[in-house]
């Protein structure tokens, strides 16, 4: 049997406009369509890649140490749209922390929802890169 390909992710928010607002000016998705508190963005090759689901104003954020999704991350294709895509966070009020994991260089920060987010790149092919994890990451100033 072959592995699944992820198709998407549905996340609960409590705004789902001003969150797709959010996911379109970071990540470059595109509203593919709206229908009552849903908005599904795509990529440009699937329907949608992001399900966001609108609960309303009074909807509990997720709390930092209970089970569930930890983030969503999506991968850059170079440290140049990896870096673009942290100051296009950063306009917008999230504040990234970069990671050398050895493997790849990542960016955590969250969406106006408390979800959490992850842009990364891979250096497994660079010079200083590492084939596998080796539990360590160190962190990376700007």
């Amino acid at each position: 049997m072959n592995a699944l390909r992820l198709g998407h992710v549905h996340l609960k928010v409590r705004d789902a406009k001003r969150a797709a607002e959010f996911y379109c000016r970071v990540f470059g998705l595109q509203v593919e369509q709206e229908i009552g508190n849903f908005v599904f963005l795509s990529d440009g090759k699937d329907h949608h890649t992001v399900a966001l689901q609108g609960l309303g104003p009074g909807a509990p954020l997720p709390q930092e140490h209970s089970v569930g999704l930890y983030h969503t991350a999506f991968a850059a294709a170079d440290e140049a749209e990896w870096r673009a895509t942290i100051a296009r966070a950063e306009e917008l009020g999230a504040q990234p922390v970069a990671v050398d994991h050895g493997i790849s260089w990542a960016a955590y920060f969250s969406d106006p929802d408390g979800n959490g987010l992850e842009v990364y790149f891979d250096q497994r092919e660079s010079v200083d890169g590492q084939v596998n994890w080796t539990g360590r990451s160190r962190r990376i100033a700007f």
